[in-house]
């Protein structure tokens, strides 16, 4: 199949498509931003109103309409059709106003999205491979028309704090992508969201009329494992040196995949990594508040999952680094899930879970008495339990600590643990606070705190790039404590005097090369990447970031 020639940022206008077929190519059209001469020389006369705009121009009349519109999900939906028909402006838009557009683009809006994508469905964005594909997969990913280095997957088993959406759950590798493109500079034709469609088992979704995926119950056991093995070989085999991201796959494939794949190729799981070393650097600023060392902390994690495990055990790397032994680090990190606090004895204990279901110490039913018996100096929430963290829970909390450590990360809001306002209100405006979802400043007794979120879009982004711009053959945990710290180091004074434990949110393609910098060091220091290290490493990253422009 003959496919238009690619415009890159050396190509010449003779090099590209022409007519309607550029103009219908998200990443080749400008729309009414082709120059008078453009429009001569690409068959473009005629086909576009006469008034050429700047893209400047085009930004502003994105935004005019954008905010008249009543509801985030119908943002939503405006931005996808955007990014359908111009990619450089899309992310133009974002990256100048990434504040107020990647809550639409992704947490919380996306999780509504997804909820509702067989209803706001409008043009095909990523793949879908699905169990009745198998034996085909090699063929079916030669249909992708760019030379993919970066693959986000999910089966859509466990969607945010929203359980199983099935195919509905594009929307994540879309929204992920579409953050790595902004937020660090990976070029959008180098992105690939993948959808494994093994069925779900949402009651609801099999009975929609208008759900797009397959409708049977999910694939299980050998025939799930051999499927997935069968994509991770084709993909590997057609995009070469490609990174794979596993995203939101529910806890017992997620720990299994990883753990399978981690040593032999370039993956990671968000979920787990990701999310451990954002916040392990709000940790680390928040102690640069209260003036403690992360291996005198007590940590209790709301939840034992995919999140909390993977916080855990890179809280207990990083304690370990301070001069803790093993031992100890772990005995200051527990758990509490559905059932209690996780304890060793009981019944049921998943292997994840083992490392931290301590002895000597009795059963607790409910994360109250935890706190009252435990005394942590921090809690953190992962479990998707919204309103989990009381008003008794955060008082409870400022009772124990002059400066409690509070963490509440589930997203969408709806899932929240609590909210900033609640945080601050019930600690007397004490509380170390970072949140999974966006919240307005709180006032509070003459002062302005401004909660920044834990949002993994600090932290994957810029990882991603260092691996792919070093092609590292591997993803380590060193790389993302690497992150951990540069992500904390970018927090100033400034923010920390407001009650921000990350950067502000604009800085987030400065942050991103940051920490590429850092992953593509450990990347040259382990002997994983393809080649010596240059002689300017910062060079070579910046040198690969995509600026959304024509």
């Amino acid at each position: 199949m003959n496919r238009p020639a690619r415009v890159s940022a050396h190509s010449t206008l003779s090099d590209s498509a022409h007519g309607m077929t550029l103009l219908r190519d998200p990443l080749l059209n400008k729309g009414t931003a082709f120059t008078e001469e453009e429009r001569d020389t690409l068959g473009l006369r005629g086909l576009l109103p006469p008034c050429v705009l700047t893209m400047e121009t085009q930004v502003e009349r994105v935004l005019v309409n954008l905010r008249t519109l009543p509801t985030d999900l119908e943002k939503f939906v405006a931005l996808n059709a955007l990014h359908d028909r111009n990619e450089a402006l899309f992310f133009r838009v974002v990256v100048d106003n990434i504040d107020e557009i990647q809550p639409i683009i992704y947490t919380p809006t996306v999780g509504l999205a997804c909820q509702k994508y067989g209803l706001i469905y409008q043009r095909p964005r990523g793949m879908f491979i699905s169990s009745r594909d198998r034996g085909q997969i090699a063929d079916i990913l030669k249909n992708w028309p760019n030379p993919a280095k970066l693959i986000v997957v999910t089966d859509g088993e466990r969607i945010l704090g929203l359980g199983d959406l099935g195919a509905n759950g594009m929307g994540i590798p879309v929204g992920k992508l579409s953050l790595y493109s902004a937020c660090a500079g990976v070029h959008p034709e180098h992105c690939l969201p993948i959808v494994l469609d093994v069925g779900t088992n949402n009651e609801e979704l099999l009975n929609d009329p208008y759900y797009l995926g397959l409708r049977e119950r999910r694939l299980t056991g050998e025939a799930y494992d051999s499927f997935v093995d069968e994509f991770m070989t084709a993909a590997r085999k057609t995009f070469p040196d490609v990174l794979i991201q596993f995203e939101d796959f529910a806890n017992h494939s997620a720990f299994k995949l990883l753990h399978k794949y981690r040593d032999e190729a370039c993956v990671f799981n968000d979920d787990i990594q990701g999310t451990a070393a954002v916040a392990l650097a709000g940790l680390f600023s928040a102690l640069r508040v209260s003036g403690g060392k992360l291996r005198d902390q007590r940590i209790l994690f709301l939840g034992a999952g995919e999140a909390a495990t993977g916080i855990a055990d890179l809280v207990v790397s990083a304690m370990m680094a301070e001069g803790a032994t093993e031992a100890d680090a772990l005995r200051r990190n527990w758990l509490v899930d559905s059932r209690g606090l996780v304890v060793s004895g009981r019944d049921g204990l998943h292997g994840h879970k083992l490392r931290y279901a301590h002895k000597d110490q009795a059963p607790i039913a409910d994360f109250l008495t935890a706190i009252k018996t435990l005394k942590p100096t921090a809690i953190i929430g992962v479990a998707a339990v919204g309103g989990a963290f009381t008003p008794e829970v955060l008082k409870a909390m400022a009772e124990l600590n002059e400066q409690p450590i509070v963490f509440a990360l589930s997203n969408p809001t709806s899932k929240a643990e609590c909210s900033a306002e609640d945080a601050y209100r019930y600690t007397q405006g004490r509380a170390l606070f970072a949140c999974g979802s966006p919240y307005d400043p709180v006032k509070l007794n003459g002062r302005t705190f401004v909660p920044r979120q834990g949002n993994n879009s600090y932290i994957f982004p810029g990882v991603g790039l260092g691996v792919i711009a070093s092609r590292s053959r591997l993803v380590t945990d060193e790389m993302f404590m690497a992150a951990a710290h540069t992500l904390a180091n970018c927090v100033g004074k400034e923010d920390l005097d407001q009650g921000s434990l990350y950067p502000a949110l604009p800085r987030i393609r400065e942050v991103s090369a940051r920490i590429a910098v850092a992953v593509a060091d450990v990347a040259y220091q382990r002997g994983l990447a393809d080649g010596p290290a240059p002689n300017d490493v910062k060079g070579l990253i910046q040198s690969q970031m995509y600026e959304p422009k024509y």
